[in-house]
């Protein structure tokens, strides 16, 4: 990714009045992102049905730039990175979701695209119970595989716990928050955060100087859904912040598991609810979780215990396929280019080729054929 490319994706997603849907049809229509801003005073000639108020919208660019520009000169000589979607380090599993980001601002060595991701999230207010269960929980993912990413969202409660039994067992652990990389919310966890850096990082989709306004938080819960392979939710009560996490997650057609807890608990109604509902999985352990998700122990990756003798391919899955028939791996950027398929498209046949069997992530983002067909 070039900086001008980086200019260009931060700055449409400071365009006033164009929300994240508008700016991705944006993107799709013009290809080239630098043509909405190079030629944003004739957009008919790039976008032909453009409406009278994109017109009007798209006419003045110069503050959206100038924003972008200094948050481009803020990540100057610091440990940090934007990366668009157009990316191979974006996090591929957001990728088929409709309302993905455009740009992630990331802080730290993470792999967003480690084999085996889990997001664990529950109340602010969490009981000795949910803090026992997520550090055990943690401590047994360690023992069956200590390669896995976890992720939270920093806040109060299950989701500092989650992030700090990471860090003791020496496992990566990414925090997604609801403001800027120019501060931390709650200040309370600065600390952790810098150990974070160290070992796993943190992510937002926002640009600095954003304030963590409530409605940011409920935002930044679908990444934290997205981002991952399942969503666990160790406490909640019967509404919450981690409730929304479980239900994306669900949208996205990712697993969901919960941690039950006696019925007249207040912080276990919400969990035994989604599993009352069949949203979730009811779990007692991480040996449960890899059962769940047909997990084999160590870091050999997702493979299903049964695997249908024959398997029907779109002509678009064909294509893909045949593009890793004889590759140790590529990155999806290069299946695109690959292939003549869009970002979009692709992102949505991995999802569905790794559903079925017949290829797995490897390092860096990349993909491989496991099984031919």
């Amino acid at each position: 990714m070039n900086n001008s490319e980086l200019l260009y994706t931060i700055a449409l997603t400071q365009m006033r009045g164009i929300g994240l849907m508008t700016a991705k049809k944006l993107c799709e229509q013009a290809g080239d992102i630098s043509l909405l801003f190079d030629a944003h005073k004739n957009l008919r000639d790039i976008i032909p049905d453009a409406s009278d108020q994109l017109v009007a919208l798209m006419a003045d660019t110069t503050p959206a730039l100038q924003r972008a520009e200094q948050e481009l000169e803020f990540m100057e000589g610091k440990q940090m990175r934007g990366i668009t979607f157009k990316d191979d380090d974006y996090p591929s599993r957001l990728l088929p979701c409709d309302d993905s980001p455009l740009v992630l601002f990331s802080c730290g060595n993470a792999d967003l695209n480690r084999k085996r991701i889990v997001s664990i999230v529950g109340t602010r207010h969490c009981t000795s119970y949910g803090k026992d269960i997520c550090n055990h929980f943690v401590e047994d993912l360690h023992t069956l595989d200590p390669d896995i990413l976890i992720v939270s969202g920093l806040a109060y409660g299950i989701d500092i716990c989650a992030h700090k039994a990471a860090l003791q067992y020496g496992m990566q652990t990414v925090g997604v928050m609801a403001h800027g990389l120019d501060m931390v919310y709650p200040r309370l966890h600065r600390n952790t955060a810098v150990e974070m850096t160290r070992n796993g990082g943190l992510l937002t989709e926002y640009t600095t100087k954003t304030t963590p306004e409530k409605g940011n938080f409920v935002q930044r819960n679908r990444i934290v859904a997205g981002i991952a392979d399942v969503t666990v939710v160790v406490e909640s009560a019967e509404r919450g912040g981690s409730l929304i996490t479980a239900n994306l997650a669900h949208s996205y057609g990712r697993e969901v598991c919960a941690f039950p807890g006696r019925v007249t608990d207040e912080y276990s109604k919400g969990c035994n609810r989604i599993i009352y509902n069949e949203m979730a999985h009811s779990i007692r352990s991480a040996q449960d979780l890899f059962d769940i998700m047909n997990w084999e122990t160590g870091s050999q990756g997702y493979r299903p215990l049964q695997q249908n003798l024959f398997v029907e391919l779109t002509a678009e899955e064909r294509k893909v396929v045949d593009c890793l028939a004889d590759e140790e791996g590529k990155p999806a950027g290069q299946i695109v280019a690959d292939t003549g398929l869009s970002f979009s498209a692709v992102s949505i046949i991995l999802f569905e080729l790794e559903s079925k069997g017949l290829i797995d992530f490897v390092g860096g983002g990349r993909y491989r054929l496991i099984r031919k067909v």
